[in-house]
C-alpha cells in the first residue's frame, strides 16, 4: 500500500461517523444506553430477598427508584460521552455513538446529563427516604469522578464499577426500610466484582497485540491478575451464599423442601457456567452473557424459583 493510500485511510479512520437517522431525540436517547437500564433491575433484589416484592407501596417505590437510578445512570453516560467525544471519533466503534458522531452536540449532552445529575437527587428528596437520596447523590459522585480520572487508576476502576451494581441491590432496601443483611451485601457485591473482573479480563484477552483499540487502562493490567481478581471474588461470592444458605437464624423449618440449602445448587452451578465464559474471554457484558446462554439462564431461572421457594417458606 502506498504512502498516499496509508494517509487516506487514516483519515477516513479518523473522520467522526456519519450521523444516524432519527434524529436528536433518537440520539439522545441512544447515548442514555437504555441496553444497560436492565441492571437497574437490581433495585428490587433487596425487598425480593426480604419477601417484601409484592405490596403495592413496595411496588410504587421500587418503580420509583428504578426511573431515578435510570436517570442517574443516563446522566453518567450523556457526560462521559461529551467528556470522551474527541477520543471517541478516532476509535473504530465509538466513533459511532451520537455525541462522537455529530447527531448530539457535545454542549447539549452536557446540559442534558447536568440536568438529570441535579433533577434526579431533587426528586429523590420528595419522593424517597433520605437514604436513598444520599445514596444516589454518592453514585453520581462516584460515576462522574470515574468518568474524569477514576477509570485510569488500577485496581480503584474495578472498586467503582462494582460498587456501582452493589448500589442497585442497595437502594431498593433502603427506599423500603428493609434492614440489608450482611451475607447480601457479601454475595452482592462479590459477584458483582466476578462479573466486571471477568469484563476486564475478556477485553484484555481479545484486545492481546491490538493496543489503543479499547480502554487504555487495560495495558497496565496483565491477564493473569484479572484471571486471580474474577476466581477470587467468585470462592468468595460462593463461600457468602453458602454460609446465608446453611445458617439456621432460628427459622422453623415448615416448607416441603430445605429450598434455601437446594439453591446453593444452582447458584454455584451459575458461577461456574458464567466462569466458563470468562475463562474463554468472551464475558462482555453480563447481561449479554446470561441472555444469549439458554444453560446460563435455565440455571438461572432454576436458582431464582428456588429462591423464591425460600423466601416463602414454601
Amino acid at each position: 500500500m502506498t504512502e498516499a493510500a496509508v494517509l487516506r485511510q487514516r483519515t477516513h479512520e479518523e473522520r467522526p461517523a456519519p450521523p444516524r437517522k432519527g434524529g436528536l431525540p433518537a440520539g439522545l436517547l441512544r447515548t442514555a444506553r437504555p441496553k444497560q437500564w436492565v441492571k437497574n433491575v437490581l433495585v428490587v433484589a433487596a425487598p425480593a430477598a426480604a419477601g417484601e416484592l409484592f405490596s403495592r407501596h413496595a411496588l410504587i417505590q421500587l418503580a420509583l427508584v428504578f426511573v431515578l437510578f435510570t436517570a442517574c445512570a443516563a446522566a453518567v453516560y450523556l457526560v462521559n460521552d461529551a467528556r470522551d467525544a474527541d477520543a471517541d471519533r478516532a476509535h473504530p466503534t465509538k466513533r459511532h455513538r451520537p455525541v462522537a458522531a455529530g447527531q448530539v452536540p457535545v454542549p447539549l449532552a452536557y446540559a442534558v446529563g447536568g440536568g438529570l445529575a441535579v433533577l434526579a437527587p431533587a426528586a429523590a428528596a420528595w419522593l424517597c427516604p433520605p437514604a436513598v437520596t444520599a445514596l444516589l447523590t454518592a453514585y453520581l459522585g462516584m460515576q462522574l469522578a470515574y468518568c474524569v480520572s477514576l477509570k485510569h487508576v488500577l485496581v480503584v476502576d474495578l472498586a467503582v464499577v462494582t460498587t456501582g451494581f452493589l448500589m442497585r441491590a442497595m437502594v431498593g432496601g433502603l427506599a423500603l426500610g428493609i434492614p440489608l443483611s450482611r451475607w447480601f451485601l457479601i454475595t452482592t457485591g462479590f459477584g458483582a466484582l466476578f462479573m466486571v473482573s471477568a469484563k476486564r479480563y475478556s477485553e484484555a484477552v481479545q484486545m492481546a497485540g491490538k493496543e489503543g483499540v479499547t480502554r487504555a487502562l487495560l495495558t497496565e493490567y496483565t491477564t493473569g491478575y484479572l484471571r486471580f481478581v474474577w476466581q477470587l471474588a467468585a470462592g468468595v461470592a460462593v463461600l457468602g451464599y453458602c454460609l446465608w444458605a446453611m445458617e439456621e437464624g432460628g427459622v422453623p423449618h415448615t416448607s416441603v423442601l430445605p429450598w434455601r440449602q437446594l439453591s446453593m445448587v444452582a447458584f454455584i452451578l451459575a458461577i461456574l457456567r458464567y466462569a466458563v465464559f470468562a475463562d474463554r474471554g468472551t464475558a462482555g457484558e453480563p447481561e449479554d452473557v446470561v441472555l444469549r446462554d439458554r444453560a446460563l439462564a435455565l440455571i438461572g431461572l432454576v436458582w431464582m424459583a428456588m429462591y423464591g421457594l425460600a423466601v416463602a417458606n414454601w
